[in-house]
């Protein structure tokens, strides 16, 4: 099996050698956990390979993600004007620019996806949404079926995707994750504060065909650097249960249909 490397060599190993090409994989977690971070890695292990890829993102403008890559001595402008890297931005939304997403729907995300690939080549490609979850903002319960109707779409275009997602509420009865239940792979990110200091930590949950690494690292974002993995970590409760906020939500759910029952 082909893999395509994430752009960070310990990240690799534990994937035995990268993602496997064709791919829809979710990387998932809470903000600031650092999926940004690893989604400009991806890209930039593509366009250095002489690979294209496509950037969308939603919750910054393509201005913060050519300068956060400039952090890491990542040259995104280099490749933009190469032709191998297309940045759509649907933050600011400039009608002007070929290259903006006017509304946050998955339909017209796909069109200026296709669309920019055919202007790229039919060859194989790499997609990054960063984030997905904002697609379902204001109708969290379409999760699932937004994610599905985007992997199913395409997977016609020849494209290894690696797609972020924040939680997100898909039913009324728990806080659940759309685009896990589609992805082929699923990458989690977490953070923690212990002593006074922040930690992030990733685990590989799920990746088909994959002898993957089945522990949690600790890893840092260093400047010039990006991501470097520090090591494995102790399982300890805090990194595994979910978020306070998230099971607060889960009890609201749970007492709203108790007193529906009374």
């Amino acid at each position: 099996m082909e893999r395509l490397s994430t752009g960070i060599p310990g990240l690799d190993k534990m994937l035995a050698g990268g993602i496997p090409k064709g791919f829809l994989v979710a990387a998932v977690g809470e903000p600031g956990c650092g999926k940004t971070v690893f989604a400009i890695h991806f890209t930039w292990a593509g366009v250095t390979r002489g690979e294209r890829a496509i950037f969308v993102t939603t919750e910054e403008t393509r201005e913060s993600i050519i300068r956060q890559a400039a952090m890491f001595n990542m040259d995104f402008r280099k490749y933009l004007e190469k032709g191998n890297l297309v940045i759509i931005d649907a933050l600011l939304k400039d009608r002007d620019d070929p290259y903006s997403l006017y509304r946050l729907d998955p339909e017209e995300l796909v069109e200026k996806v296709i669309g920019v690939k055919r202007k790229m080549g039919y060859g194989h490609a790499r997609l990054v949404i960063d984030s997905l979850s904002a697609f379902w903002l204001d109708k969290p319960a379409m999760a699932r079926k937004y994610s599905y109707y985007l992997k199913k779409v395409l997977y016609q275009w020849n494209f290894t995707v690696l797609a972020t997602s924040q939680y997100s509420i898909t039913t009324s009865e728990a806080f659940g994750f759309g685009l896990e239940h589609v992805a082929d792979g699923i990458i989690r990110f977490r953070k923690a504060v212990r002593g006074g200091r922040l930690h992030r930590y990733l685990i590989i949950e799920k990746m088909r065909q994959t002898p993957h690494d089945l522990r949690m690292f600790e890893f840092e974002i260093v400047d010039g650097k990006g991501i470097v993995l520090v090591g494995p970590t102790e399982y300890r409760r805090e990194d595994t249960a979910l978020p306070g906020f998230v099971s607060q939500k889960i009890l609201e759910a749970k007492k709203r249909r108790e007193a529906e029952l009374e």
